[in-house]
């Protein structure tokens, strides 16, 4: 049996502590967590920096790693630094040393890296060994040499690697969210589709629980499936909660892939053992025959400055998407008469359908609305020229040209707000390997007093 204690859905969300000393008491063989995602969009990994704060890390982190030293095993984050980028990982990697010092604690740290060299995909594209998935995006070579930040996604063999160095504490880069929950139970054997399944399950902590704000839960792995428990003194896992996840960021909620094959639940049974825990079987974990890990790429795609303004005129609010039409045909036609250049003029109504736009099949208008102004170019200068041509628009625009101008609210002085550089997406593709550790680096320091 392995137990793994899952502390929060990620570092730096938070967690409740007297559920993390629950776990601890209980004896786990492991600790894991995630650092991040891409639920945030492309900044990220486009820049190679952190969604949260240096600070709420810092904090976190440094209770996790008491927890290890309570606990006496291993710690691992996948994901480091949100994006999982080799700048990423640095950052918590400067962070955990600051720590040990502080400490006054020596410790083992295994640093996994999962940044890829353009040059490497260039020649693997030519190979023929980068294939798309669904839906993805042209690529080419210059797409590849253009991203600010390419990542390999990581499965359970390269964590399992880093674990196999003895190490105290591991970092790793991007990987799969099941990868660093999973390696242990794999290694020693636990039954395989128990070890994926449970892993997915565990993958954003107490969110597969009735109290997903608790954070803390622990798994226990074993020869034939799972049982997953909340340590929040509230918390409940039932066999909703725990099967519903498989719905969580997957297309299919029966089958799951992973770098080297993938995870079959059409034969899990779920049964609630109490009122708190849940025991999973029947789950099957299928090899593929090649082994291939996803890339995650990210470009810049721009400049953009945003602007604000708010309307409550009834008749333009009722209006509000024939105002919002006008206003980006005629201020459009304005700046490529007098500044020329690639730009993009957008107005999204917020209380409206701001979320899904043209996807929003019930939307309704308020006594107010919100109008973002979204001016999107191939350089800061033109992106800010632009806004401030939309700006009187925002501001007095007319619905028609025989009415008293009106007058429209900002809520800040200037309402323009440059966003500078923005990111998008541009891999959607997996790398095949002949070996697991291929496109992956492992180093080892000794860190602390």
């Amino acid at each position: 049996m392995v137990k793994v204690l899952i502390p929060s859905g990620a570092l730096g969300l938070g967690y409740d502590r007297a559920a993390l000393s629950r776990g601890i008491a209980a004896k786990p063989d492991i600790i894991a967590i995630d650092g991040g995602s891409t639920d945030s969009g492309p900044h990220y990994l486009g820049t190679g920096t952190s969604k949260y704060s240096r600070n709420s890390t810092r904090a976190e982190w440094a209770e996790l790693m008491e927890a290890r030293a309570q606990a006496g095993v291993p710690l691992i984050i996948g994901t480091a630094g949100t994006c999982g980028a080799d700048s990423a990982v640095d950052w918590l990697v400067d962070i955990t040393r600051e720590i040990a010092a502080e400490r006054g604690e020596n410790l083992k740290l295994a640093v996994l890296k999962s940044g890829q060299s353009a040059d490497m995909l260039v020649e693997a594209l030519e190979k023929g060994r980068i294939t798309d998935l669904p839906a993805a995006p042209g690529i080419s070579a210059d797409i590849l040499r253009n991203c600010t930040n390419i990542v390999a996604l990581a499965g359970a063999e390269q964590i399992q690697a880093a674990l196999d160095t003895g190490a105290d504490i591991v970092i790793a880069g991007r990987t799969t969210d099941t990868a660093i929950i999973s390696a242990l139970p794999l290694a020693r054997g636990c039954h395989a589709g128990g070890a994926w399944h449970g892993a997915k399950i565990g993958e954003c902590g107490a969110l597969a629980t009735t109290s997903p704000n608790s954070g803390t839960i622990l798994i226990d792995f074993d020869a034939d499936g799972f049982t997953m428990t909340p340590m929040g003194d509230e918390a409940r896992a039932t066999p909703h909660t725990v099967s519903a996840h498989m719905l969580y960021e997957n297309s299919d909620p029966y089958i799951l892939y992973e770098p080297g094959g993938y995870l079959d639940v059409r034969g899990a049974t779920y049964t609630a053992l109490d009122d708190r825990s849940v025991r999973v079987t029947g789950s099957t974990w299928v090899p593929s025959d090649t082994y291939t890990v996803k890339l995650e790429g990210a470009r810049q795609a721009g400049f953009q400055t945003v602007s604000l303004a708010l309307v409550r005129d009834a008749r333009y609010v009722e209006h509000i998407n024939a105002w919002c039409d006008d206003i980006v045909e005629k201020c459009t036609a304005k700046a490529h008469a007098r500044v020329g250049g690639n730009f993009n003029i957008e107005l999204r109504v917020i209380g409206q359908n701001a979320t899904l736009g043209a996807l929003d099949n019930y939307a309704t208008i308020g006594t107010e609305l919100g109008v973002m102004g979204i001016v999107t170019a191939e350089t800061e200068a033109l992106s800010r020229e632009v806004a401030k041509m939309l700006n009187p628009y925002l501001l007095h625009h007319p619905l028609t040209e025989q009415e008293e101008m009106p007058t429209f609210a900002f809520p800040f002085s200037p309402p323009e707000m440059p966003r500078g550089a923005i990111h998008e997406f541009c891999l959607n593709h997996v790398l095949e390997l002949d070996d697991p550790m291929q496109a992956f680096r492992l180093t080892t320091e000794e860190i602390g007093a």
